[in-house]
């Protein structure tokens, strides 16, 4: 059985930066201390993302996704929050051991987020070309007028019509695509290295989540980033990301390339979640979901988090805290990129 830390990937160098993945979260915990007691929100996460690269992370609400993609921008609240533990590398430099100021030149600039409520995102009161220049009056030092200029620029890039005549709207008067398509263009304003994208479709008709993720992905190709995309709807990636990162009560339980996980799931927490995908040959019949609920992170279930919900779970579940191992096939193989965290991967994968 061979363990997985996940810190193998090793990418092209950059000129003038150290060679390593683009990014490398490395044994990643995060807390937050309430009166209930500690939330362990997050609890030993591990991956990586290359430049030009897609990683999504899945998972249902409450899994940790969304903590840690706070964790590496730096926008927890500190306290309740607390990292007691990990490495968050950015260019071979961890970034928890950078002073704030250091990481404030980062953030935006070289790592940038997109948040999944776009209208709770910007400023009601501003004009979103105000909003957008900012990031050049702030990190560049243009004025007004210039900054204007490139806010009008980056409307036309992510390819909203008469971005000229519409540069002085306000954010209540654009629909809900088109202000993501402004949050994509905030967070592209200074070119950075990696975008994380938080839920960037929730609360958008399929139509527009489609013409979204394919603007992310065009936008991706042209300025080679690496990618952290955050959902819960595998039917959101299938296209667009490289590989896949399942988290379940703050752990990752499961990771493969893309097309593999679609094909031959090994953690019966991710063939749930693709059970539950609802599909144009079971019509008129009843949708597949998973039975009960995500745990209270105050009382994780001991042993396998997910043991209360799965199917297969057995006494060893009960107890015993799966690692996450390398995936092989039958004849003791090596799976590429594949790793899961269940005691009966194998008979998931191959039962």
């Amino acid at each position: 059985m061979t363990i997985i830390d996940q810190t193998d990937a090793v990418p092209a160098p950059r000129d003038g930066e150290d060679t390593g993945p683009l990014l490398d979260v490395r044994d990643l915990h995060v807390e937050f201390h309430t009166r209930e007691g500690v939330v362990r929100a997050v609890n030993g996460v591990n991956y990586s993302v290359n430049s030009g690269e897609t990683l999504a992370v899945l998972g249902e609400s409450g899994s940790g996704k969304s903590v840690t993609a706070q964790a590496i921008m730096g926008i927890l609240d500190m306290p309740p929050a607390s990292i007691p533990q990990g490495e968050i590398r950015f260019h071979g430099r961890d970034m928890l051991a950078m002073s704030e100021e250091e990481r404030r030149k980062i953030r935006g600039a070289r790592i940038a987020m997109i948040f999944q409520d776009a209208l709770s995102s910007l400023n009601p009161v501003l004009s979103v070309g105000f909003q957008l220049g900012e990031m050049f009056r702030v990190h560049q030092g243009m004025s007004r007028k210039d900054a204007k200029a490139k806010a009008v620029e980056l409307m036309d890039r992510v390819k909203i019509p008469a971005a000229a005549a519409r540069v002085n709207d306000y954010p209540h008067q654009f629909s809900g695509g088109m202000r993501q398509r402004i949050m994509i263009a905030m967070a592209l304003a200074l070119e950075p290295d990696l975008i994380i994208a938080d839920e960037p479709t929730t609360a958008l008709d399929v139509t527009v989540q489609a013409q979204v993720m394919d603007l992310l992905a065009e936008l991706q190709r042209e300025y080679r980033m690496g990618l952290i995309l955050i959902t819960h709807d595998l039917g959101v990636v299938a296209d667009v990301a490289d590989k896949i990162a399942v988290m379940y009560a703050g752990r990752i339980v499961e990771t493969a390339p893309v097309h593999e996980l679609y094909k031959r799931p090994a953690h019966p927490y991710t063939r749930g979640l693709l059970d539950s995908i609802p599909r144009l040959d079971q019509k008129g019949q009843e949708l597949y979901a998973i039975r009960g609920l995500p745990p209270n992170l105050l009382k994780v279930p001991r042993g396998c988090a997910f043991n209360p919900r799965c199917d297969r779970a057995q006494d060893v579940c009960r107890t015993d805290v799966p690692p996450l191992v390398q995936v092989t096939e039958q004849d003791g193989t090596a799976l590429p990129g594949r790793a899961s965290a269940c005691h009966f991967w194998k008979e998931t994968i191959h039962g």
